[in-house]
């Protein structure tokens, strides 16, 4: 009796062990559903095949959604997780909250050979907390034979005013075929990362001296204005449903002649596998507004390991190998060059293969490689972002200022309206969270 009591003792022992195995050996993901987080998700066999003993489990979101599932979980260190895909806004606040484990990558990963302005945004006090997948800055692309049929020139630095003549031009709505595409999902990285950077270059700012809240200005209203006219005169219908992943659908499907958003979208615009208007696209630098100068758009998807995961070797040695160089030669191998994650690594810009498949690599890494996200604003400003704040209340705020730039698009509010609407609801925030007094 005694002898069965201890042998269904061990067995259960032996299961509860053998299910912690397992668990042990299984990394959760967390990451977006942009196309080249969907190709890492499906080259992953070959990281399992490397790594028998390790068991990918992916949970892919629409980026709001990621924003808030990985937000909650790391702030409650819920450990739910044990890869995130983070921007380079999260990682230095994260990491100066203890959040993050910190990453000391081998010399046979080449830090150096990621772009120096990419690896700047992912320190903190000389440590890193997170490896680069992809970056990103800004710019326009446009339909090369709508623009030939309408005997239109785009110039290498088009001005707003511009984008709106050329928009209005090339809209034939009996066709679907929009001038204009532009971020209208509400979501503090969705239209707010565009409106941000549309303000900018109109000369306003989201703060001023004292962390005064500045959307009730002049800039914001000009800036919200052309935005709204602009849409509504040549934009697609339910403008307010689409941010990048939808407005690069209506793009390569040839519905649209103008789209101003992320570089990264030029390796999924050029690929004829992902567009159908693969061989009719040119781009331009982003416009520039009245200001014409201000900071500039710089973007990381990035790969962090929160402090709460029990799996943070496993992790580690995931993350190094999809950020590594051999993981660009393995997407070059299976979808193109054309194809492979853009921004991060030198090495990448330097392939004559990468150079010969992407007609604006050149463009896109100086852009990248010389963006100013802290560059000065009209007035002075105490922050740092070009498209975002760097600051952790921005969360609420740009998620709160973006449902009323949308309801702009649908006609639920006027400009004004939702101008003053933004600047009382990011004054009370300010307040609550101890910046303003």
């Amino acid at each position: 009796m005694v002898t069965s009591r201890i042998l269904a003792g061990m067995t259960v022992l032996g299961m509860l062990l053998a299910g912690r195995a397992q668990a042990a050996g299984t990394l959760t993901i967390a990451t977006v559903n942009n196309g080249d987080m969907i190709i890492m998700k499906q080259l992953s066999g070959e990281f399992e095949k490397a790594h028998p003993d390790i068991h990918l489990n992916w949970v892919t979101l629409e980026e709001n959604v990621l924003r808030q599932r990985v937000t909650t979980d790391i702030a409650t260190h819920a450990g739910q997780f044990d890869v995130l895909t983070i921007g380079n806004y999260e990682v230095p606040i994260w990491a100066r909250q203890g959040w993050l484990a910190e990453l000391r990558p081998g010399a046979d990963y080449d830090m150096d050979d990621i772009v120096p302005s990419v690896r700047a945004g992912l320190s903190v006090d000389a440590k890193l907390y997170a490896l680069p997948f992809y970056a990103e800055s800004v710019m326009t692309y446009y339909r090369t034979d709508l623009f030939q049929k309408a005997g239109l020139t785009m110039p290498q630095h088009p001005t707003y005013d511009q984008i709106r003549t050329f928009a209005d031009r090339i809209t034939d709505r009996d066709s679907q075929t929009y001038g204009l595409c532009l971020r209208g999902k509400p979501g503090w990285g969705e239209n707010m990362a565009y409106v941000t950077a549309l303000v900018n270059t109109f000369g306003g700012q989201w703060f001023g001296d004292g962390w005064k809240p500045m959307l009730d200005t002049p800039e914001w209203n000009a800036a919200l204005t052309w935005y709204v006219s602009a849409m509504k005169a040549d934009g697609p219908p339910g403008a307010t449903s689409n941010g990048f992943n939808e407005n690069l659908a209506l793009f390569a499907s040839g519905h649209c002649g103008i789209w101003v958003d992320s570089t990264v979208a030029g390796g999924l615009l050029f690929d004829p596998k992902q567009s159908h208007v693969a061989d009719r696209v040119g781009f331009a630098a982003a416009p520039i507004g009245p200001y014409g100068k201000g900071p500039t758009w710089l973007w990381s998807w990035n790969l962090a390991i929160p402090a709460s995961s029990r799996h943070a070797d496993d992790a580690r040695i995931f993350i190094e190998w999809a950020t590594s160089r051999a993981y660009v030669q393995l997407v070059a191998r299976h979808e193109g060059w054309v194809a492979v994650p853009a921004g991060t690594r030198i090495s990448t810009y330097a392939s004559p293969d990468y150079q010969k498949a992407a007609p604006f690599a050149a463009f896109v890494h100086t852009a990248i490689d010389t963006a100013d996200p802290n560059g000065q604003t009209k007035q002075p400003r105490p922050y740092g972002g070009a498209q975002f704040v760097g600051i952790a209340p921005f969360q609420a705020i740009g998620t709160q200022v973006g449902q009323s730039v949308a309801a702009t698009l649908s006609g639920q509010m006027t400009v004004e309206q939702a101008l003053a609407a933004a600047q009382a609801s990011v004054t009370r925030t300010m307040r609550q969270s101890g910046y303003l007094h």
